[in-house]
């Protein structure tokens, strides 16, 4: 069965909004590693970004792939498809 994009979309969102409380934390451990001292505020603000460009990647990625399989199984190959063999 086909997945619908709202659906990818969801499925996406749910994702990343784990991925987001994960990567904020990551950023107050490992950031002052690197001597980069930054405010929680400002940890969520660019948790906020990197989300937001991981939500449109996931979502790109996953109609790609969508679409592949769909023309795949149709045996649509977008004009590539096998030679007929020959014959006399």
């Amino acid at each position: 069965m086909k997945q619908s994009r709202r659906m990818s979309l969801v499925e996406s969102l749910a994702n990343v909004a784990i991925g987001y409380g994960v990567a904020v934390l990551s950023q107050q451990l490992v950031f002052p590693l690197f001597a980069l001292h930054t405010t929680l505020v400002e940890n969520l603000m660019i948790g906020a970004i990197f989300t937001v460009v991981s939500i449109s990647r996931s979502f790109a990625l996953r109609r790609l792939f969508e679409a592949i399989r769909v023309a795949n199984h149709c045996g649509d190959h977008a004009g590539h498809e096998e030679p007929a063999p020959f014959r006399r």
